[in-house]
C-alpha cells in the first residue's frame, strides 16, 4: 500500500512537470497562474510537497485535461 501511494507521488509530479514542459512554461510562468511562490511550485514538481486539489483543478483547467489524468487515474489526456 505505501508503495503504491509512493509511486503514485512520483507519477503525478512526472505528469505535472511533463505537461508545463509541453507546453513550453516555466515554473515561475505556471507560478503565476496558480497564484504560489515559484518555490513552492518547485516542491509540487519535486514531490517535495502535496498540491492542494484547489491548485490541482486550476492546473486541470489551464492544461484542458481532467484531475484523473493528473493523479494518475488515466493515461488519456483528454476530457471526456
Amino acid at each position: 500500500m505505501y508503495y503504491s501511494i509512493i509511486l503514485l507521488v512520483i507519477e503525478m509530479k512526472l505528469r505535472i512537470r511533463d505537461l508545463r514542459e509541453d507546453n513550453d512554461l516555466t515554473q515561475k510562468e505556471i507560478s503565476k497562474i496558480l497564484m504560489c511562490d515559484q518555490s513552492l511550485y518547485s516542491k509540487y514538481e519535486r514531490g517535495e510537497r502535496e498540491i492542494p486539489l484547489n491548485l490541482l483543478i486550476k492546473l486541470a483547467d489551464y492544461y484542458k485535461t481532467s484531475l484523473d489524468y493528473l493523479v494518475c487515474r488515466t493515461d488519456n489526456p483528454n476530457l471526456l
